[in-house]
């Protein structure tokens, strides 16, 4: 019976992260650890939960051409050295507190984002408007850097909070940073997978069965993104957001 819940609340998971261009492992993670083995082998099945999610939401974005590779390029390596660098940190600085900063970082957002409107069309140096505005670059790189970092800490690959960077700092389009962000998610997922490895190993079945209940969640989310308007998505990245705090808030309440 666990399992069959933790299928449903992965399609669910998947489906809502899927739209939003988010993985949602915090969503996530109460519902791994009910049928893992320990909270160590849990966190570490759910990482990788949220590698296949992110995985295979980032095959219909790409198909939809919503990925900036370049951007991609700039972010990711980045975001995998500070995961792998927070993963050492961890257990030296208090998690509570950092979730319960993360926390305000992402009621901060998803308000902005209930707020935000239609932006009009960026234009690059040379004038033009499009598709290939200007970007933040070492914005992307500070924040991937910082995010990751966070992420290694608290054993979670905080697209919610890279997300608002993507959107905010950066200066991406909607539909393209949801794209880029799983792009990202799942690289930091396998890295954050990995290193779950040495210190435990992360269960098989929650893998396999909340798995293959992601996938099908996660390319329904995705091929919904195309279907909403910029306004639309924003506020639906607003919401979410704002779940994800209140489950943030939650664990560092329970912890």
């Amino acid at each position: 019976m666990d399992l069959v819940l933790l299928a449903l609340w992965c399609f669910l998971v998947a489906l809502g992260g899927g739209l939003v261009g988010l993985v949602l492992g915090n969503l996530r993670l109460p519902v791994v650890l009910l049928v893992a083995s320990s909270p160590a082998a849990g966190a570490g099945a759910n990482i990788a939960i949220s590698a296949i999610a992110a995985g295979t939401a980032a095959t219909a974005h790409i198909r939809a051409g919503r990925i900036n590779w370049r951007l991609f390029a700039w972010m990711a390596p980045p975001s995998i050295l500070g995961a792998v660098a927070g993963g050492y940190l961890s257990g030296t600085l208090p998690k509570r507190a950092l979730l319960i900063v993360i926390a305000g970082v992402l009621l901060s957002s998803g308000i902005g984002m209930l707020r935000s409107r239609e932006r009009p069309a960026r234009r690059d140096r040379s004038g033009a408007t499009g598709e290939e505005h200007t970007l933040d670059i070492p914005a992307a790189v500070a924040s991937g850097a910082a995010i990751g970092l966070l992420g290694g800490i608290v054993g979670l690959i905080l697209g919610s909070l890279r997300m608002p960077a993507l959107l905010r700092l950066v200066g991406e389009a909607p539909m393209r940073a949801v794209g880029t962000n799983v792009a990202v998610g799942f690289l930091v997922g396998i890295a954050g997978a990995l290193g779950h490895v040495p210190n435990a190993t992360p269960d098989l079945a929650p893998i396999l069965v909340g798995g293959a209940a992601s996938i099908p969640g996660a390319l329904l989310g995705s091929r919904l993104t195309g279907r909403l308007s910029e306004r639309q998505l924003l506020r639906a990245i607003g919401i979410v957001l704002l779940i994800a705090a209140a489950s943030m808030i939650a664990e560092a309440i329970a912890g």
